[in-house]
């Protein structure tokens, strides 16, 4: 008996001949290699539908070619080595590839002053694209970091002012009193208000890079804003951390524009967008502020 064909339904003629922009696959699990680690990854992966006679395209030929992210560490090279395959694949039918991968790098950082460490996750995107050859990535960052509001701490400086001259006012002043009201809670009687905050960052790479500067962007960002959230610590790191803090006040403007500067420095950026949010322990809304760079336009 002879082999039936096995019949190929998105070969057959478009009923209504239209292109389309973007055809393909979201949320497909797969690991990938970063930095020498293995992560877990979600990638979106697609074509343009340019012959609008065509029914589709052929999405299982788009996931096989996603097993060489699970071979070779993540680089530019590799993400353009895949969307050519796509392209390949698909001659006569595409123009346009598309990848975006969704993981988390996962970082050891060490802590303030001990010589504890531990583990830190930063959500990552790679967004990729090749058209007509002309090939570019964008990355997008999330960090964490910890923001004191300056405001507060000068009304918290103000009240402590206050409290020192209604306990000290007309008394002869005395080393050991202030030393131990200072380290009182009637010394201190208002500490400025804190929040976790976070730091998107959506960058537009230059062509042709090597690597791609996730961690270099990474540290450079937290350098930045002097303030990165931690992980294991003892009382040594977390007086540290206080001073960092005490060092470091920040309204959303502030951070915007650190980060600003900080990647306007940083070697392989042609563009970004800087979005800081502040999670706001005073009020019940977040605070935000946004700023954006391009080389071309600089």
């Amino acid at each position: 008996m002879n082999a039936l064909t096995l019949p190929d339904i998105a070969a057959q003629a478009s009923r209504q001949a239209l292109p389309l922009e973007w055809v393909g696959m979201c949320g497909i699990a797969l690991p990938v290699l970063f930095d020498g680690q293995r992560l877990n990854a979600k990638a979106d992966a697609g074509v343009s539908l340019d012959d609008g006679e065509a029914r589709g395209i052929h999405m299982s030929r788009l996931y096989l070619a996603l097993e060489a992210l699970e071979q070779k560490s993540l680089t530019p090279a590799l993400i353009r080595s895949v969307l050519l395959r796509f392209l390949d694949s698909h001659e006569g039918l595409s123009k346009s590839a598309y990848l975006n991968i969704h993981t988390e790098l996962l970082l050891k950082r060490p802590a303030l002053v001990s010589p504890l460490a531990g583990w830190k996750t930063y959500p990552v995107s790679v967004h990729a694209q090749l058209q007509n050859d002309m090939f570019h990535v964008e990355l997008k960052i999330d960090v964490p970091y910890s923001s004191t509001c300056p405001c507060s701490a000068a009304l918290s400086r103000q009240l402590i002012q206050q409290q020192f001259v209604d306990d000290f006012a007309n008394k002869a002043l005395q080393h050991a009193d202030i030393l131990a009201w200072l380290g009182s809670t009637r010394g201190i009687v208002a500490t400025p208000h804190s929040q976790r905050s976070n730091a998107q960052l959506s960058l537009r790479l230059d062509d042709f890079l090597d690597d791609l500067p996730l961690i270099a962007t990474i540290n450079d960002a937290e350098a930045a804003l002097g303030t990165a959230v931690q992980t294991a610590v003892k009382r040594a790191d977390e007086q540290a951390f206080a001073l960092a803090n005490g060092q470091n006040l920040m309204f959303c403007e502030d951070a915007a524009r650190r980060l600003h500067l900080a990647l306007k420095r940083s070697p392989g950026i042609h563009a970004f967008h800087v979005r800081v949010v502040h999670a706001e322990s005073l009020h019940a809304h977040d605070a935000v502020a946004e700023s954006r760079w391009d080389r071309e336009a600089a």
